[in-house]
């Protein structure tokens, strides 16, 4: 059927090209040939019924390439934007798939244990597995979800290291229904667990503040690490954060990386 349609569409196309190319020629060869003449006016001498009706073919012929540059056009459009969905959901798919696998790991030595703690950390984790799977397939989600998430990944992370930690998480926001992307700020604080708590052995903290005003929302953490296990700036967690930035807020947004003896620091801002 498709094919068929297709088929129909280009015999059309051609035609009219035919035609198009045809006419004038015709009209040209005729006065040169036929009538002698050394000058041509086009549609000079003939009958105004056939000049109107030529008149208005190649009108009509003008305003249905028209249409179909638009058509075009949005077709394109259409398709970068499928194409730059695709890529983001394919970004987001890869958004800390080691954590829950590590954390599996971890409750499966502690069932035997304890078991109703496991019990409660399984739930707590695949509430995490949930969101990460079905509300980071959205284009947005509220900033309050996201805030929820990063608090019971703080938790589990608290319990999987077991160590002392310092960890602060302070929120300044006016509204904690307004949208971001999903799945952003995770990174960041994974990399801040990964690069820092999980190779000191005292003293590791991870400070987090969370701030929103009017049009412009500030994310920033800080992280202690070991000299001699330097986190990375450029790792495949920050590549896939900057290329979701650009696919997403473009030149609305601003990423800092920073370091200063053994504290890490990030910085991302996002205007609205």
């Amino acid at each position: 059927m498709n094919f068929t349609l297709n088929s129909n569409i280009w015999l059309l196309i051609k035609i009219i090209v035919f035609l198009t190319i045809v006419i004038p020629l015709g009209i040209t060869t005729y006065q040169i040939v036929f009538l002698g003449k050394e000058s041509i006016v086009f549609l000079e001498g003939y009958p105004s019924a056939l000049g109107f009706t030529i008149i208005v073919y190649y009108l009509l012929l003008l305003i249905l390439g028209f249409i179909w540059l638009v058509v075009q056009l949005k077709s394109i459009v259409s398709l970068k934007n499928e194409k730059k969905r695709n890529e983001l959901l394919h970004l987001q798919s890869q958004v800390n798939p080691h954590f829950f696998f590590n954390m599996l790991n971890n409750l499966y030595g502690m069932v035997g244990k304890d078991a109703e703690t496991a019990k409660s950390l399984i739930l707590k984790l695949s509430g995490l597995m949930r969101y990460s799977i079905y509300e980071g397939e959205k284009n947005q989600v509220t900033l309050s979800e996201e805030i929820s998430y990063l608090e019971n990944f703080i938790e589990l992370n608290k319990i999987r290291y077991h160590k002392q930690i310092d960890i602060q998480f302070d929120v300044y926001v006016e509204n904690e229904n307004e949208k971001v992307l999903p799945l952003m700020f995770i990174i960041l604080l994974e990399n801040a667990f990964k690069h820092g708590v999980e190779n000191l052995t005292e003293n590791a903290f991870i400070h987090i503040k969370l701030s929103s005003y009017e049009k412009i929302l500030n994310f920033e953490i800080s992280n202690n690490f070991d000299i001699n296990e330097l986190p990375e700036k450029n790792g495949i967690g920050i590549k896939n954060l900057k290329r979701r930035l650009e696919l997403v807020y473009s030149n609305k947004h601003a990423l800092e990386l920073s370091q200063e003896d053994s504290v890490f620091k990030a910085f991302l801002q996002l205007k609205k």
